[in-house]
C-alpha cells in the first residue's frame, strides 16, 4: 500500500507509539482519524498535526475500546460522517505484569477485549470497503511478547500472539486483493506503557528493558510503515531484537519450557 494520500484511523493515539504514527503521517495522509480515551490529549494532537499540515483533515474520537457498545457508536459515526478509511492502524493495547494468580480479573477481561476483540471488531467492519476499493492497509501492532508464553506477562503474551496469528492469516486470505496486512512486533520500546502495566501494589516497576534491545519510538513506527509499504507480513524493529527473536523462534518448545522454569515470573 502506497501510504500518500490515505485516509487512516489510529487506535490508542494520545501516547506513545500511536501518538508517533499520526506525526509520522501528518504530511502523506488525506485525514487521520485519531482515537483513544484521553480528550485532552487528542486535542492537542490534533493541534500539532495540523500545524505541521493544515490541509490535513483531521478528526478526534474518544473511545473507550473495552466498551463494546463504543466500538459500534464509533462505526456508526464514521458512516454518518462519511469518512472512509483506507489505513487502519490497530496500536491500543493494554499490559498488565505480575502472577496471574493475584491478577485483576477486570484488568484481564479489559486486556482481552482492547488487544482481542476491538481489534478484531475494527477490522472486520472497516475491511469490506478496502476490498471494494482495492486498496487498503491493516497495520497491527502486536509484540515480541507474543512469540514466546511468558510468565508474569502470560495475558498479555496470549493477546498478542492472537494479534500476530490473526494478522498471518488475514494476510493469506486478502491476497489479490490490494490490502496488505502487517503486524509489528516491538521488543522493549520506552513508552507510557510499562507504567500503566505495573500494578499499584509493586514496588519496582517492570522497565522497558535492557539498553541494547531498546529501540526508539520513531523507529519503531518508521520500519513498520516501510513494511506495510513493502508489504513485508511482519516487522520486528531493531537489529538486537530481531536477531533475538529469531534464535527464540527456533528454540525447541522442550528448551523453552526448561527456561520458563527456571525463571521465575514477576512478582
Amino acid at each position: 500500500m502506497k501510504l500518500h494520500d490515505c485516509s487512516t484511523l489510529i487506535t490508542g493515539a494520545s501516547s506513545g507509539i500511536g501518538r508517533e504514527f499520526a506525526r509520522q503521517l501528518a504530511n502523506r495522509a488525506r485525514s487521520i482519524v485519531l482515537l483513544a480515551r484521553r480528550s485532552e490529549r487528542l486535542a492537542d494532537l490534533r493541534d500539532e498535526l495540523l500545524n505541521r499540515n493544515p490541509n490535513l483533515d483531521v478528526h478526534v474520537r474518544v473511545v473507550d475500546l473495552a466498551d463494546k457498545a463504543q466500538i459500534e457508536l464509533l462505526i456508526d459515526s464514521l458512516a454518518r460522517d462519511k469518512i472512509d478509511v483506507d489505513l487502519l492502524i490497530n496500536n491500543a493495547g493494554l499490559g498488565d505484569s505480575g502472577p496471574f494468580a493475584t491478577s485483576d480479573p477486570m484488568r484481564n477481561e479489559q486486556m482481552a477485549l482492547v488487544n482481542v476483540v476491538a481489534l478484531t471488531s475494527l477490522t472486520r467492519h472497516l475491511l469490506p470497503q478496502m476490498i471494494a476499493n482495492r486498496r487498503g492497509g491493516i497495520l497491527n501492532v502486536s509484540s515480541s511478547a507474543g512469540f514466546l508464553p511468558i510468565p508474569g506477562d502470560a495475558v498479555y503474551a496470549a493477546t498478542k500472539a492472537y494479534v500476530t496469528s490473526f494478522s498471518e492469516a488475514l494476510r493469506a486470505e486478502l491476497r489479490g486483493t490490494g490490502v496488505s496486512v502487517c503486524a509489528v512486533c516491538p521488543g522493549p520500546v520506552r513508552t507510557e506503557f510499562q507504567e500503566v502495566a505495573s500494578r499499584p501494589a509493586r514496588n519496582a516497576k517492570p522497565g522497558p528493558g535492557p539498553n541494547f534491545l531498546q529501540v526508539r519510538v520513531e523507529q519503531v513506527v518508521r520500519q513498520a510503515l516501510a513494511a506495510l509499504e513493502a508489504d513485508r507480513p511482519l516487522v520486528i524493529p531493531g537489529v538486537a531484537m530481531k536477531l533475538a527473536m529469531l534464535l527464540t523462534r527456533l528454540m525447541p518448545m522442550p528448551v523453552v519450557r526448561l527456561i520458563l522454569r527456571l525463571s521465575p515470573g514477576r512478582s
